[in-house]
């Protein structure tokens, strides 16, 4: 009987925890709307512009074509020209505080609606490619502008690709968002096949946040049992950071995708506070994104199931919840891309020293 307590006093800490954080996380300042994607002219003088294609699964709005938390029968293609302002700052998104003002806040200067997912051509010959896919308790606007922040901020050469699953954008949608993760799982295989198939498209990035990860990681299981290796085999590099997932399902869901080449890579952080969160909601079940890659098992294990394991809680978190590290993490990419190249072959468990930019092995 004092152990069934115990247990039951321990049960009602962790609600307590989690109602206590998430009221924390919710008192913050208003979410960002549909206003915040009106196209405004470009500003002279400006700072940097990124083109980013959308396909979403998010419904949108008859009138206004505001994308939504419904769940599409269909996709929803886009491109959207975002204009960064001079002043940025990085890993920042500056939002706009009224109206949209290029010389000031993020802005959209352009919207193309598409009929089906076309990238963006490059100049002279193949594109390479990075979809991202966000995670939990997000609006269409902040993964539209995280992903042009992180597309500046990382310089990247890829033509940026948002997949926008239909978030509920609240934290207390929670159930909602796996549901509509969910949901969302044939499309993304869809939009990885297309490309795939082209041949225009170089390489693939694939990059998974948060319970983005988790949906990642269900749609290569998913290719996998349908038989088709061939798009598995097309990705360049495949990232989750701070994945969302059950440690236990993640096992069921690596056992099926197999090793791939270069192996999977998984950003982790012990004091993930977001990822507490959901454990918690889970019935206390540890996350993988808050998995401490100094215990020797997790080491052996990386290793067993042919995946980089990277603990990047030396970043500097972006905000309280130090769930967004990633959003940080790009800035290190630029001048440091050869040598995190290199690295990339490399399985097990590593730390990432911020300073030197460079993996060190925990394992040996």
């Amino acid at each position: 009987m004092r152990n069934t307590q115990s247990q039951n006093l321990g049960g009602l800490g962790m609600r307590a925890l989690c109602a206590v954080m998430i009221i924390a996380l919710s008192a913050c300042a208003p979410r960002p709307g549909g206003e915040t994607l009106t196209v405004v002219p470009a500003a002279q003088p400006t700072g940097k512009s990124v083109a980013i294609t959308v396909a979403s699964t998010r419904g949108r709005e008859a009138e206004t074509g505001d994308y939504t938390d419904a769940r599409a029968h269909q996709m929803n293609f886009e491109r959207f020209t975002i204009a960064i302002p001079p002043s940025h700052e990085a890993s920042r998104i500056e939002w706009p505080e009224e109206e949209p003002d290029p010389s000031r806040s993020f802005a959209v200067t352009a919207r193309e609606p598409l009929s089906a997912l076309d990238i963006q051509r490059g100049a002279g010959g193949r594109q390479d490619v990075m979809v991202f896919v966000h995670g939990y308790n997000q609006t269409f606007p902040e993964s539209l502008f995280r992903l042009a922040q992180v597309a500046v901020d990382g310089d990247l050469p890829e033509q940026p690709i948002l997949f926008a699953w239909p978030s509920a954008g609240t934290v207390v949608g929670y159930v909602a968002d796996k549901d509509a993760a969910a949901y969302s799982r044939d499309e993304l295989a869809a939009v990885l096949s297309t490309l795939a198939a082209d041949p225009d498209v170089g390489k693939i990035t694939l990059f998974g946040h948060s319970m983005g990860g988790w949906l990642v990681a269900e749609t290569l299981r998913q290719l996998r049992l349908l038989g088709k290796d061939a798009v598995i085999e097309r990705l360049s590099d495949v990232v989750l950071a701070a994945p969302d997932i059950d440690v236990d399902v993640f096992r069921k869901q690596i056992e099926v995708i197999g090793p791939l080449e270069p192996p999977m890579a998984i950003l982790v952080a012990p004091d993930d506070r977001a990822l507490r969160i959901s454990a918690g909601l889970a019935g206390a079940r540890p996350r993988v994104g808050r998995t401490n890659a100094s215990t020797p098992a997790v080491q052996a294990l990386a290793k067993k199931n042919g995946v980089q394991l990277v603990d990047i809680s030396g970043i500097g978190a972006v905000d309280g919840t130090h769930h967004n590290r990633f959003a940080s993490l790009v800035q290190l990419i630029p001048e440091q891309r050869d040598g995190l190249t290199q690295t990339r072959a490399q399985v097990g468990a590593f730390i990432l020293d911020p300073v030197s930019a460079t993996l060190v092995a925990l394992s040996r």
